[in-house]
């Protein structure tokens, strides 16, 4: 089992909730009224700060390499169950549905509202109040509809997410700290990606 631990910080009294079966890479920080259910991963260098506003990360999402969540006062982020949040987004203080997939880079504003199923392109920027609609694709700056989805795109979707939640389960089983090696072994083992389920 993994021994890594998490940056967590409380503020006014309210310390962050990680639930079990939930990862937290240690270089993650989390800032008082944050909770991560169960089957999440939380990458490195990601930043949950409830110090405003309550951030809540349902059952089965993931929150990649260097995403920033942040809300303001009286108003909760809220990504619903298998969420889907690509390296370096930005989410403040909007709720995204279930199943729902943010491209690298993104910005979401308050009170934004992401339908379920959705999925929002890499580097678009959707304003303050935008509601897009389930199943749909949104890109741009700022984000406009730009189709449906197909079956396809659904499909990869939750495979991809997928994939984040075994990652889950292989850190917590097998991440730790290490010390480099001072040469390359030819033959060394691959990263397991396969099912371990």
């Amino acid at each position: 089992m993994s021994s890594v631990r998490p940056k967590v910080y409380a503020i006014d009294g309210v310390t962050p909730v990680i639930c079990p079966g939930a990862f937290v890479h240690p270089d993650a920080v989390l800032i008082g009224d944050v909770i991560v259910e169960v089957g999440c991963y939380i990458g490195p260098f990601a930043s949950l700060r409830g110090d405003f506003g309550r951030i809540i990360v349902r059952h089965g999402s993931n929150v990649q390499d260097s995403c920033v969540l942040h809300s303001g006062p009286d108003t909760d982020l809220i990504i619903e169950t298998n969420g889907h949040i690509g390296h370096g987004a930005v989410i403040h203080g909007a709720h995204l549905e279930q199943n729902v997939l943010i491209g690298m880079n993104a910005v979401i504003m308050d009170r934004a509202r992401i339908g379920a199923s959705a999925i929002v392109g890499a580097m678009s920027f959707v304003s303050v109040g935008t509601e897009i609609p389930a199943g749909h694709l949104a890109m741009g700056v700022p984000a406009r509809i730009v189709r449906e989805l197909s079956a396809g795109e659904l499909t990869g979707k939750l495979e991809a997410t997928a994939k984040y939640q075994e990652l889950t389960r292989r850190c917590i089983a097998s991440l730790v700290l290490a010390e480099p090696l001072g040469h390359f072994d030819p033959n060394r083992p691959r990263v397991n990606t396969t099912s371990q389920t």
